[in-house]
C-alpha cells in the first residue's frame, strides 16, 4: 500500500481544477421541516426494519435496486471517501458457490455450539439465498484515494464503518418500500471474493439477500425464536 501522501499527490496530478461550490440562503431556506408526524413514521420504520430470511421469489421492478443503492450512497463516509463497493450477484454458478460457502461455514458454526444450544441453532433459518431475487456482496475499498485520507490515518477501520452506514441506509430505504433485506455473515470472506473475482484488497463487509418478505413483523426473528432478546438502554449506556 502506498503512503497516503504519495497516493493523493498522484491523484491531484491527474485531476483538473474543480470550480468552487457554495450554498446560499436559498439552499438553507429549502431545508425540510421534519415535523412530529414525520418523526412518528420514522420511528415506525426503524422498529419495523427486520433481518429477513424468508422471501417471495417475485422479482423487484426494474430500476428498484439501482435506485436504492443510489440512496445508500447518501450515507455518511469518513473524509467523504464513499468507499462502498456493491457487487450484484446474478450469475447462477457464482450464487451456487456462495451458497456452498455458507453451508460449510454454518456446519462449522453448528459444531461449535454448546450442547444446550445446538438444537436451537440447527432450527434457525440464517439465510435467504434460495428465494431472494436480488443478492448483493458489499465491500469496502480501503485503498481509495477519494477523501485524501481525511479522518482515517489513525483509524483506517473507519472506511469499513462507513460502508456499514451505507448498508443500514440501504436497509431503511428498502424497508420503506416494503422490501426486505437479510444480512448473511456466516460466510468465508475469501471464498466470496474468489467466487466473485473482485479485487483481493477489497474488504468484505457482508452478503445481502433482498426481496419482498413472505411475512412482516416488528419483533427480531432471533427473539421470536428464543435465541436472544433486546436489551434496554439502561444496560448499554454508561455515564462518566
Amino acid at each position: 500500500m502506498k503512503a497516503f501522501g504519495e497516493q493523493f499527490q498522484q491523484r491531484e496530478a491527474k485531476e483538473p481544477d474543480r470550480p468552487e461550490t457554495t450554498r446560499g440562503e436559498s439552499a438553507r431556506e429549502l431545508a425540510p421541516d421534519f415535523d412530529e408526524a414525520f418523526r412518528a413514521r420514522l420511528y415506525d420504520l426503524l422498529r419495523w426494519r427486520r433481518d429477513v430470511r424468508r422471501f417471495k421469489r417475485e422479482p423487484l421492478p426494474d430500476g428498484t435496486i439501482e435506485r436504492l443503492l443510489g440512496l445508500a450512497c447518501l450515507a455518511p463516509s469518513v473524509g467523504l471517501s464513499e468507499p462502498w463497493r456493491f457487487v450484484l450477484v446474478e450469475d447462477p454458478s457464482r450464487r451456487a458457490a456462495i451458497r456452498a460457502n455458507f453451508e460449510a461455514c454454518n456446519a462449522e458454526a453448528l459444531s461449535q455450539q454448546a450442547p444446550d444450544r445446538a438444537a436451537l441453532y440447527a432450527r434457525l433459518k440464517l439465510q435467504g439465498m434460495d428465494e431472494a431475487p436480488v443478492q448483493i456482496a458489499v465491500y469496502a475499498d480501503r485503498e481509495t484515494v477519494q477523501g485524501y485520507g481525511l479522518g482515517r490515518m489513525t483509524m483506517p477501520e473507519t472506511i469499513d464503518y462507513s460502508v456499514v452506514t451505507a448498508v443500514h441506509t440501504f436497509w431503511l430505504a428498502a424497508r420503506a418500500e416494503g422490501i426486505g433485506v437479510g444480512w448473511v455473515s456466516i460466510i468465508d470472506p475469501k471464498g466470496v471474493t474468489t467466487a466473485l473475482d473482485v479485487p483481493e484488497d477489497w474488504i468484505f463487509i457482508g452478503y445481502l439477500c433482498v426481496g419482498y418478505p413472505q411475512t412482516q413483523d416488528d419483533t427480531p426473528l432471533l427473539q421470536s425464536a428464543g435465541w436472544e432478546y433486546r436489551h434496554t438502554t439502561d444496560d448499554i449506556v454508561l455515564r462518566r
